[in-house]
C-alpha cells in the first residue's frame, strides 16, 4: 500500500484533504502551502488541479450543497420538500468545522452553464407543482435562513451564551416552519392576484 505522500493525486484527494485541514485548523489556516505540505507535494502540483484557492473553495462548497441535495428524499408537496432541505443544509453545514462561513465567504464551482445549473436546482420543486422561478426563489430564502442560523450557531460564544437559554433545535424548526409557511401564504397570494 503507498503512502499518503506517494498517492495520486487528483481533485477528490485534493478536497478531501482540504476538508481534513478545514476541519482541524479551522478555514484560517486553509493555505496552499498547508495543504501541498498535508499532501506531500509542493504546491505547484496543487495548481495542475485548480486554478487558485478560491477554485478549491468552490469545489467544498459543492460538497456541501450536494451532501443536502442527496439528503433530501422525494416528498409529494412542496413545503415538505424546503422543510427536509433546510434541516439537511443545517446538517451539513454543521457536519464541517467552519463550513457555514465557507459557504457564506466562497461561490461554488460552478462548471455547467448558468441556465443549465439553475433547471437542476429548480427541478426538485417544479416537479412539485412550482414555477421555475418560485423553486429558485423558494430555495435561496431557506439556503439563506439555514446559512445565517448555522453561521449563528457556530459562533462559539454567543453559542454557548445563547445554549444555557435557547433550544437551537427547536428553534431553528419554528424558524424555518414560519419560513415555508410564509412562502406558502405568499404564493396563494400571487396565484389569487393573477
Amino acid at each position: 500500500m503507498a503512502t499518503r505522500s506517494h498517492q495520486t493525486l487528483d481533485i477528490d484527494r485534493l478536497v478531501s484533504t482540504a476538508f481534513e485541514l478545514l476541519d482541524q485548523e479551522g478555514i484560517d489556516a486553509l493555505s496552499m502551502r498547508r495543504l501541498a505540505a498535508r499532501l506531500g507535494v509542493q504546491a505547484p502540483a496543487i495548481y495542475w488541479h485548480v486554478k487558485d484557492k478560491a477554485q478549491l473553495q468552490g469545489l467544498m462548497v459543492e460538497r456541501i450543497y450536494a451532501a443536502a441535495y442527496r439528503e433530501v428524499a422525494a416528498v409529494g408537496e412542496w413545503r415538505e420538500w424546503l422543510r427536509l432541505f433546510g434541516r439537511a443544509l443545517r446538517r451539513s453545514f454543521a457536519a464541517h468545522r467552519d463550513g457555514a462561513r465557507l459557504c457564506a465567504l466562497a461561490r461554488p464551482a460552478v462548471q455547467a452553464d448558468p441556465a443549465e445549473r439553475a433547471q437542476r436546482i429548480a427541478a426538485p420543486l417544479t416537479a412539485l407543482g412550482l414555477s421555475h422561478e418560485q423553486a429558485l426563489s423558494n430555495q435561496a430564502s431557506v439556503i439563506s435562513f439555514a446559512l445565517g442560523w448555522a453561521t449563528f450557531e457556530a459562533n462559539g460564544p454567543m453559542h454557548h451564551y445563547l445554549n444555557q437559554i435557547l433550544d437551537f433545535e427547536r428553534s431553528f424548526h419554528s424558524g424555518l416552519d414560519a419560513l415555508v409557511n410564509g412562502l406558502s401564504e405568499a404564493a396563494v397570494r400571487s396565484a389569487t392576484a393573477e
